[in-house]
């Protein structure tokens, strides 16, 4: 059975059955004033050393060399992800600047990827086709690039490979035959991308479309993932959307905004709402309309989701094994699979396969389920309550949890049917159910930011980008490096 992504899922939260949700638990707002700057260490115990180098290596080693495709699971299914395809692109620059391949190996895949793109066939055929008006189907078969079976040609995940795209263009920055043609491709698979067709109900933007029914039935709407997709379509200078797109995206910011868990903020359940974007952009320091009258600014807004994400596992509503300040993270991953058991104390549990986990104002969704992408992607908003949660974790799970590619994408403690059939994975005695798969999607983050926190070297490349660039001015922000300021460090 597929394995949706945590795109699609997020989308489908207000769907789930009530049961699965939450009311949110609030206490007293702490409010507190706004500054652009988190002190941050910019330091690392030995570990995350490795855990970064052997999250490279799972892109690096996984990725198809003869197409650049990246894989949704693995092991698993013989499908790419193009969003993985994203994070790969902007892994391998990071691996340059941190030795682990030469700059004309990471040119020479960078180079390969674009081309396949660039070449793959576009069209409105069911099958046999890799992508249409510049977009590409959300998962492609590994061998062949093209689409695979009943699935979406994806605006947020085609954004998330141009985010990758972008990075390159940026980074490969020399006068070499190579690194010319890198910066061409990239140019050009941007440029072909046809933002405005994917207005179907304008000014909003679909969330994708299928040769057989058309455009999806929901846009993309704010708070989520997809402030990247606006950014990239508004900075467009061939098929841009106009600044009403911006507009309409926060209008139903009001919706997602309120106390939690005593912080003022925008809340989007799942982690990853967040980091995907913020992955690739540098947020500190500049705001929109919204975050102007806030007075915060997004990164601020990520770090106090972090926090509260952090105080909910404390609070431990659910009474999930494990849970508190040395154990929490919730966001899109796998699970054991959707199986209801009664556990050693009477308690009858209810678990899910892949689903959007998450706690925020307006959902929750938790079966105890931890992926630790969740926390270390949020490393560069709130290291100091990351770092000691990961040390943590791995001196009491990472036997079972951390291999030669880092960590795998779930474990949950509080799982023990032995003689249930999981989706993935194993459950070990006296541990719980651990996974055995790891996702290009929330690999991803762990690398980005884990680079974004030592150094600010991914948003440091993105911040010369003028696309991006013009996308954010045409967004309304400003402020910090956007108006020539020395960005925060």
């Amino acid at each position: 059975m597929l394995k949706r992504s945590a795109i699609l899922c997020a989308a489908l939260l207000a769907t789930l059955p009530g049961a699965l949700l939450a009311a949110p638990i609030t206490t007293a707002p702490q409010r507190a004033p706004f500054v652009s700057t988190l002190p941050v260490e910019h330091t690392l115990p030995p570990f995350f050393d490795q855990l970064e180098k052997r999250t490279f290596e799972f892109f690096w080693d996984t990725t198809n060399p003869a197409n650049g495709l990246a894989p949704d699971h693995y092991p698993g299914p013989s499908f790419s992800s193009i969003a993985a395809v994203g994070f790969a692109l902007t892994a391998y620059p990071i691996g340059v600047e941190r030795g682990w391949v030469t700059r004309q190996q990471a040119a020479q895949r960078v180079l390969t990827t674009l081309k396949f793109f660039d070449d793959a066939p576009q069209g409105k055929a069911a099958a046999g086709d890799t992508g249409y008006k510049g977009f590409y189907y959300h998962f492609l078969d590994m061998r062949t690039g093209r689409r695979w079976p009943h699935i979406e040609l994806s605006s947020i995940d085609t954004a998330l490979l141009m985010a990758g795209v972008l990075f390159d263009q940026s980074y490969f920055d020399r006068g070499t035959p190579i690194e010319k043609q890198i910066r061409s491709l990239a140019n050009q698979l941007y440029r072909r991308v046809d933002w405005t067709w994917m207005q179907a109900d304008p000014p909003l933007i679909s969330m994708g479309w299928t040769p057989q029914s058309g455009f999806l039935k929901y846009n993309y709407e704010g708070y989520d993932e997809a402030m990247i997709l606006y950014i990239e379509a508004l900075g467009s200078p061939t098929h841009a959307v106009q600044p009403d797109a911006w507009n309409a995206w926060t209008a139903t910011y009001p919706k997602f905004w309120g106390d939690y868990y005593g912080r003022e903020q925008l809340s989007f359940a799942p982690l990853f709402g967040s980091q995907y974007s913020e992955s690739w952009i540098d947020f500190r320091g500049i705001q929109d309309a919204f975050m102007r009258g806030k007075g915060i600014d997004y990164f601020i807004n990520s770090r106090r989701e972090a926090e509260s994400q952090r105080d909910y596992a404390i609070a431990n509503p659910g009474h999930w094994t494990g849970y508190g300040k040395d154990l929490w993270g919730l966001t899109a991953c796998d699970g054991p699979g959707n199986i209801t058991y009664t556990d050693a104390q009477g308690v009858t549990r209810t678990f899910a396969g892949y689903a959007a986990r998450g706690a925020g104002i307006k959902h929750t969704f938790d079966d105890g389920t931890i992926a630790p992408t969740a926390a270390l992607g949020s490393i560069a908003f709130a290291p100091r309550i990351v770092i000691p949660m990961v040390e943590a974790m791995q001196a009491k799970y990472g036997k079972y949890i951390y291999g030669r590619y880092g960590y795998v994408d779930a474990f949950n403690p509080s799982f023990h049917d032995s003689n249930a059939v999981v989706n993935s994975g194993t459950v070990v005695p006296g541990v719980g159910w651990v996974d055995s798969e790891r996702l290009g999607i929330d690999q991803g983050p762990i690398l980005l930011m884990l680079e974004n926190y030592r150094s600010g070297f991914v948003w440091r490349v993105m911040r010369k980008n003028p696309y991006i660039r013009r996308g954010l001015q045409r967004a309304g922000f400003s402020g910090g490096w956007l108006d020539g300021k020395p960005a925060t460090e």
